[in-house]
C-alpha cells in the first residue's frame, strides 16, 4: 500500500467523524500542541477506556459482515486449530514441569474452548487477560456452555503477577500492538503523526490529517540499511509497545513457554525497500483499507509484525528462543493432517467446510505462510514439536 508523506505539515485530511472517541482524540491533539504521534492515535483508536474499538462494545470477530464483524481469525474457522495446538502447549507444559496456561487476547473465545478440551485435566488454572470487558462476557459464556465441568479454572486478569509461571499463548495479539510510524522523505527520517485541519474556514467540521516532524537524532526503523537505500515517501513501522510487552512477559516468568502466532516477518524482510508503503492496515465489515484516520473507533488497526524484533526483546528479557516458522509448517508438525484424517466420518458438508478451513490455514497464498509462529522457554531447554521440520530460527 503507498501512504502519503510530507515535510513538516499535514497532509491527506479525512473526514472526523462523530464517534465520540474522536472527540476526545481531537480534544488531546489540540492538548498536545496539535501534533500527536501516531502511536498513541492508535493507542486510544483501539484501547481507550469504553470508547475504543476494542474497549467499547463492538463485535469485532465473526465469519461475514452480515453479522456486524470486521474478520475472523484461526480459532474460528476450525476447533482443529486449537486441538493442534493444544499438543504443542501439552508438551511444553510437561517439559517445563508447570500446569497454567496463560492466553493473551483471547476474542470470542474459541481458542480457549479448544485448548480446554483438550488439557483440561493437565492443567490448574486457565488465565485469560483480555482488555475488553465485552469480549469477556461473551468468553465466559462460551467457556460455560462448553466446558461447564471446568469453567471453575478459568480466571480473568487485569495485570499480571510478578512471578509468571506456565505456558503463554497468544494468537495475533502482538499486530495489534500500537505502532510508531517513520517517514522517510530523502534526507532525513520524519516522525508520523496526526493533527487537525479545518477544512473550509473556521466553522468547518474538524478533519484529521497525516502531519510529519523530523525524528530526534538517531531514530530510525531497526536495519542494517543504509538510508540511500529507501525510495523517498517510505512509510514504515517500529514496535516498541510490543517488544515491550514481550521483554516484559519474559521478565516476569520464572519458569515456562510463550507461543506467539501472527503476521509478518523477519527484520530482513520487514524493512525491504521495496516495502516502500509500510504494513499497515485497517478491516472494516470483512474489507481492508489503509486509512486509520476515518471511521475511528469502528475498524481494526493493525500492522505485520517485526519477529526479530519480539526474539530479541524475548532474549532481553532471559527467554531463549525455542523455534520459529511459517504457521502451516508448525500446525503440520503438530499433526493437522492427522487430525483431519479423523474427520472423514464427518458429513460431506462438514468435510468440505473443514477442507476448506484447513487451505486457509495452511496454503501459502493464505495464512500458512504469511503467519508465523515463535517459541520461547526459561527453564529446561526441550525439543518443541512445533519447530521439529522446518524451523526458521536463523533467519531471524
Amino acid at each position: 500500500m503507498n501512504r502519503p508523506t510530507t515535510t513538516g505539515h499535514s497532509v491527506v485530511a479525512a473526514p472526523l467523524n462523530p464517534h465520540p472517541l474522536a472527540d476526545l482524540i481531537a480534544h488531546e491533539i489540540r492538548e498536545r500542541g496539535g501534533w500527536m504521534r501516531f502511536e498513541r492515535f492508535m493507542e486510544l483508536a483501539l484501547y481507550a477506556p469504553g470508547l475504543g474499538y476494542y474497549s467499547g462494545g463492538r463485535r469485532v470477530l465473526g465469519h461475514a459482515p452480515q453479522d456486524g464483524s470486521d474478520f475472523v481469525t484461526a480459532p474460528e474457522l476450525t476447533p482443529l486449530f486449537g486441538e493442534v495446538l493444544a499438543k504443542q502447549l501439552a508438551q511444553a507444559l510437561a517439559a517445563t514441569g508447570t500446569d497454567q496456561i496463560w492466553e493473551f487476547g483471547a476474542g470470542t473465545g474459541a481458542l480457549a474452548e479448544q485448548i480446554l478440551g483438550e488439557l483440561g485435566d493437565q492443567i490448574s488454572r486457565y488465565t485469560i487477560v483480555d482488555l475488553s470487558g465485552t469480549l469477556r462476557e461473551r468468553q465466559h459464556e462460551r467457556l460455560r456452555k462448553a466446558h461447564p465441568e471446568l469453567v471453575h479454572k478459568v480466571i480473568w486478569a487485569d495485570s499480571l503477577p510478578d512471578d509468571l509461571q506456565g505456558v503463554i499463548v497468544g494468537n495475533e495479539v502482538l499486530d495489534a500492538m500500537p505502532v510508531h510510524l517513520m517517514a522517510w522523505d530523502g534526507v532525513q527520517w520524519q516522525e508520523r503523526g496526526v493533527a487537525l485541519t479545518p477544512t473550509d474556514g473556521t466553522d468547518a467540521p474538524t478533519t484529521f490529517a497525516w502531519a510529519d516532524r523530523p525524528a530526534p537524532d538517531g531514530v530510525r526503523p531497526p536495519t542494517d540499511r543504509p538510508d540511500s537505500e529507501f525510495v523517498p515517501g517510505t512509510v514504515t513501522e517500529t514496535h516498541g509497545q510490543a517488544e515491550a510487552f514481550v521483554a516484559t512477559l519474559a521478565q516476569r516468568m520464572s519458569r515456562g513457554a510463550a507461543f506467539f502466532l501472527d503476521y509478518g516477518f523477519p527484520e530482513s524482510e520487514y524493512y525491504l525497500p521495496q516495502r516502500h508503503g509500510g504494513t499497515l492496515m485497517c478491516h472494516h465489515l470483512h474489507q481492508s483499507d489503509p486509512d486509520p484516520l476515518v471511521l475511528v473507533g469502528e475498524k481494526d488497526i493493525t500492522t505485520h509484525v517485526n519477529f526479530t524484533g519480539i526474539a530479541l526483546a524475548g532474549q532481553e528479557g532471559g527467554w531463549e528462543v525455542l523455534g520459529y516458522t511459517s504457521q502451516g509448517r508448525f500446525l503440520t508438525n503438530c499433526g493437522l493432517g492427522e487430525a483431519l484424517a479423523r474427520t472423514c466420518d464427518a458429513s460431506t458438508a462438514d468435510q468440505l467446510k473443514t477442507r476448506g478451513a484447513i487451505q486457509m490455514l495452511l496454503a501459502e497464498h493464505e495464512m500458512g505462510e504469511l503467519f508465523k509462529v515463535i517459541g520461547f522457554v526459561k527453564g529446561p531447554w526441550f525439543d518443541a514439536i512445533g519447530f521439529e521440520h522446518g524451523d526458521r530460527t536463523h533467519t531471524l
